[in-house]
C-alpha cells in the first residue's frame, strides 16, 4: 500500500531530526513525506532540507501563521497546506506529529492492518512519555482513541469525513464520524511511538477553555461534556481544569458557536457516548 505522510512543525529544531530518522528507518518507506514548517523561528526548516536533500520523498513547505498556539486550528490549518501540495495517488494518508520516534516496523503494522480488513478506516499505534529515565504509557491514552501526535487514514474513510477540522476536537471528531459512517478504528498496543514532547506543552493559557468549546462543537450536550470534563481534568491531574471546560462549553452555547457535526451526526455521537459510558458502567 501507497502512503503518505504530513507533518506540521512549528519550532521543532529539537525533535525533528529524530522523527524523520525513525520514519528513514521504517520497513516499509513512505513514497511522499511533507513538513510544513509553520512559522518556525529555530533551525526546523533548515533541518527539514537536509533530510529532503538526502531523501527524494522529503520535502518542506513554508507557512506564515500567528505566533499563539492554540489547540486544533493551528496544527489542522498547517496540516491542510501540505495536504494542497499532494496528489490523490495513496492508499493511506497520515497526520504526524514533528517530535515522534516510532518503531522500525510502524508503518510496516498499519499496512497489514489495512490489508486485513477493508472497513478498518483509522489505525495507530499507543503514546509513551519519558519520566525517570523510564518509558511509560502516556497517561491520556485510550485504548479506543488514536492519538492525534500519529493518524493514519484509509483513503476512502479520509475522505468520507471531509478531511480533518481546523478546530480543537479534530482528533475526537475524526473518530466518531468514521465510526457514524461504519468505518472501525483499530488501536494496536504493540506499537509503541516515543512522544518527545509532552501534550499541550506549548499552548497559550486561554486553551484551557477550549476543550469545553470543543465537547459543545461535538455536539455532546452538557451532561455528556460535564462526564468528559470531569474524567479529562482527573487524567490531567488538575481537577480544577472541570470549572473551565465547563465555562469553555457554555460560552460556546451561548455564542451559538457552530457544530463541527450535523445534527444528525450529533445524535449518533451522544448516544455512541451514552453507550459506551454505559458499557463501562457496567462491565466494570
Amino acid at each position: 500500500m501507497k502512503y503518505y505522510i504530513i507533518i506540521p512543525a512549528h519550532n521543532e529544531a529539537d525533535f525533528i531530526a529524530l522523527t524523520l530518522n525513525s520514519i528513514a528507518s521504517q520497513t516499509l518507506l513512505p513514497s511522499k513525506v511533507v513538513v510544513v514548517n509553520d512559522n518556525s523561528t529555530d533551525a526546523t526548516a533548515s533541518i527539514v532540507t537536509e533530510f529532503s536533500n538526502a531523501h527524494n520523498y522529503i520535502s518542506l513547505v513554508n507557512k506564515t501563521s500567528e505566533a499563539i498556539h492554540l489547540p486544533g486550528s493551528k496544527v489542522i490549518q498547517a496540516f491542510q497546506k501540505g495536504f494542497e501540495t499532494v496528489d490523490a495517488d495513496y492508499d493511506f494518508i497520515v497526520k504526524l506529529d514533528a517530535d515522534l520516534i516510532l518503531p522500525d516496523n510502524y508503518f510496516e503494522t498499519i499496512i497489514n492492518h489495512f490489508k486485513k480488513d477493508d472497513k478498518i478506516g483509522m489505525v495507530g499505534g499507543f503514546a509513551y512519555i519519558e519520566k525517570n529515565g523510564q518509558w511509560i504509557l502516556e497517561n491520556l491514552t485510550d485504548k479506543d482513541h488514536i492519538r492525534g501526535a500519529f493518524k493514519a487514514y484509509r483513503k476512502e474513510c479520509f475522505l468520507q469525513i471531509g478531511n480533518l477540522k481546523p478546530a480543537m476536537g479534530w482528533d475526537t471528531v475524526d473518530e466518531l464520524l468514521c465510526k457514524f459512517y461504519g468505518w472501525k478504528v483499530v488501536t494496536d498496543a504493540d506499537l509503541k511511538v516515543k512522544h518527545l514532547k509532552p501534550t499541550g506543552a506549548n499552548y497559550n493559557k486561554t486553551a484551557r477553555f477550549k476543550q469545553g468549546e470543543a465537547f459543545y462543537s461535538l455536539g455532546y450536550g452538557f451532561l455528556i461534556t460535564a462526564i468528559a470534563s470531569a474524567k479529562l481534568a482527573i487524567m490531567k491531574r488538575k481537577p480544577l481544569l472541570f470549572f473551565d471546560y465547563i465555562q469553555g462549553f457554555w460560552k460556546a452555547k451561548f455564542s451559538k458557536k457552530p457544530l463541527l457535526v450535523s445534527d444528525e451526526q450529533a445524535k449518533f455521537i451522544r448516544n455512541y457516548r451514552w453507550n459506551k459510558m454505559k458499557g463501562k458502567l457496567f462491565n466494570s
